[in-house]
């Protein structure tokens, strides 16, 4: 059931970012419309696109843990004895864990102290600049619990 849910999310994830990209790619367009054809820049154009990337990347990340592409010490795995390398694959998912922690806390903290502020050309609060990454943290608690139990179980989590 966990599995079922934690898939759910990176799925959802993936749709996510792909409707922000979608959204992004117009943003810069309209950008890029509105500078060369009308004589006339959209400056909310810019602030969304920055904060659309943001978005887009730590949904991005987030799935990349789930489905364990993020950057890892492969060849150390490969060449170190089974013994060993279910004890280093325990130990890269919980420091993943306590990082995907860290980014979670530190952002909300963040987000909490700019929340009053507002992102001129948008006029929204400052602190949504920070909620992807409070999201994405989360998420990667969970999916880094999804590959320990996973590991003690002896299995591995299936990507989407």
């Amino acid at each position: 059931m966990f599995t079922k849910i934690c898939s759910a999310l990176s799925r959802l994830c993936m749709w996510l970012g792909i409707a922000g990209l979608m959204l992004l790619i117009a943003a810069v367009s309209w950008q890029v419309f509105g500078r060369y054809v009308l004589n006339n820049t959209p400056t909310w154009a810019e602030s969304l696109s920055l904060l659309l990337v943001l978005y887009v990347t730590m949904f991005g990340v987030a799935v990349g843990v789930r489905d364990s592409s993020h950057i890892g010490l492969e060849s150390l795995l490969v060449l170190a004895p089974d013994w060993l390398r279910t004890k280093m694959e325990f130990l890269i998912h919980a420091l993943i864990l306590l990082f995907g922690a860290t980014m979670a806390y530190g952002c909300a903290s963040l987000a909490e102290s700019v929340w009053d502020y507002r992102l001129p050309t948008l006029g929204v609060s400052e602190g949504w600049k920070y909620v992807p990454a409070i999201i994405a943290g989360s998420l990667i608690v969970l999916f880094s619990i999804e590959h320990l139990i996973a590991l003690a179980q002896g299995r591995e989590v299936q990507p989407n």
